[in-house]
C-alpha cells in the first residue's frame, strides 16, 4: 500500500488588481474599514478571457512541472469549485484534456470553500487505495462572475484565482487523517443561486462566529489525527477567509508563536476553494515554507462545510 503525499504545488493569480480604493464608492465603504473587518487591502479579479478552466489548467500544469511529472502521468483530477459557469460538463474533465492528459479520471467537488481540502482528502484515499497513482487537486474560482459588485456584505471579499497540488505515493506518509464534516442546520449563510449570476450571498456575522470557534476544535482534532502536536507545527494555513477568523481561531488553539502562518488574504481576497493552495504556493515562494515543513489545512464553507489535514510540504 502506497503512502500518498504532496508532489508538486502550483497557482495562478489573474494580472488585474483591484484595490480597495476601486470599489469602496459601490459599496459606500472605505479603505481603513475593508481592512479592518477583513485584512483585505486587494484581491485579482480575472478579466474576460480568464476563466476556471484556463486558471486551473495554469495552476495544474506548474504543479505537474514541479513535481517533476509528464502529463500522461496523471491519471485523476479532481476540481474543486462552486464558480465554473457549466453544471455539466465537468470543469476537471475540460482541465485534464488542456493538461495534456490521457484519459484521466475527472470529476467536480462542490463544497465552496472546503473543496479543496475535500479534494486532497480523497485523492490520498485514492493513492492509498491503489485506485490512482498521481491526482491533480485543484482549487479554482472565478467569483467575479457570481458576486454583486453592488452588495456591501460580498463585494470587497470574494476575488479570482487557482491553486494547485499534485497527490502521489512518498517514502512516508505526508497527508494526514482528514477530518471533515457538515452542519447543514445552517446551510443557508453562505447561498449561490446559480452559475453567471450575481446572487452569492452570505451572512457573515454568524460565520464569523461559527468559524473563528468550531474550526479550532476542528483544527485541533486534525492535529491529533496526525500524531502531531503543536511544538512541532511548521505552518498554519487556514482558508482566507477573513484575517479575523484566522486570528480568533489562533488564539483558540493556543498556536505558538514559532508556527508561520498564512495571510494571502491581503492581496488576494478570499478565493474560495482556490484560497488554501494559493496561499500555501505564496508561502513557498516567499520563503516562508520548506521542503519538510508540517502544514496545518483547515477549511470551510457553504453548506456549511469543513475539512481539515495536516500535510508535509515537498
Amino acid at each position: 500500500m502506497s503512502e500518498p503525499g504532496l508532489l508538486g504545488v502550483g497557482s495562478y493569480r489573474p494580472a488585474r488588481i483591484v484595490p480597495n480604493s476601486e470599489i469602496v464608492d459601490a459599496i459606500d465603504s472605505t479603505d481603513e474599514w475593508i481592512q479592518q473587518r477583513s485584512g483585505i487591502r486587494e484581491r485579482r479579479i480575472a478579466g474576460p478571457d480568464e476563466s476556471v478552466v484556463s486558471m486551473g489548467t495554469a495552476a495544474a500544469r506548474t504543479a505537474v512541472e514541479r513535481a517533476g511529472l509528464d502529463p500522461q502521468q496523471v491519471d485523476c483530477v479532481i476540481v474543486a469549485t462552486v464558480s465554473h459557469p457549466l453544471a455539466t460538463p465537468s470543469a476537471a474533465a475540460r482541465i485534464a484534456f488542456e493538461l495534456g492528459t490521457d484519459q484521466a479520471a475527472a470529476f467536480d467537488v462542490s463544497a465552496a470553500c472546503a473543496g479543496f481540502c475535500h479534494g486532497v482528502a480523497v485523492a490520498a484515499d485514492l493513492v492509498r487505495g491503489g485506485s490512482a497513482r498521481h491526482v491533480v487537486v485543484i482549487g479554482v474560482e472565478k467569483l467575479s462572475d457570481i458576486t454583486d459588485p453592488h452588495d456591501r456584505g460580498t463585494a470587497f471579499i470574494f476575488a479570482d484565482g487557482a491553486g494547485a497540488v499534485v497527490v502521489g505515493p512518498t517514502e512516508s506518509a505526508g497527508i494526514g487523517p482528514v477530518v471533515w464534516g457538515s452542519d447543514g442546520e445552517q446551510y443557508d449563510l453562505i447561498r449561490s443561486i446559480g452559475p453567471g449570476e450575481p446572487t452569492l450571498t452570505m451572512q457573515g456575522r454568524e460565520v464569523f462566529r461559527w468559524a473563528s470557534y468550531s474550526m479550532a476544535k476542528v483544527a485541533l482534532q486534525a492535529l491529533d489525527r496526525a500524531g502531531v502536536g503543536l511544538d512541532e507545527l511548521d505552518l498554519f494555513v487556514p482558508h482566507q477567509a477573513n484575517n479575523r477568523i484566522t486570528d480568533a481561531m489562533a488564539r483558540a488553539m493556543s498556536l505558538p508563536d514559532t508556527v508561520r502562518i498564512a495571510r494571502d488574504i491581503v492581496d488576494a481576497g478570499n478565493t474560495s476553494a482556490a484560497s488554501i493552495p494559493l496561499a500555501l504556493d505564496r508561502m513557498i515562494a516567499d520563503g516562508d515554507a520548506r521542503p519538510g515543513d508540517r502544514a496545518l489545512l483547515v477549511a470551510f464553507g457553504a453548506g456549511l462545510s469543513y475539512a481539515a489535514q495536516v500535510v508535509t510540504l515537498p
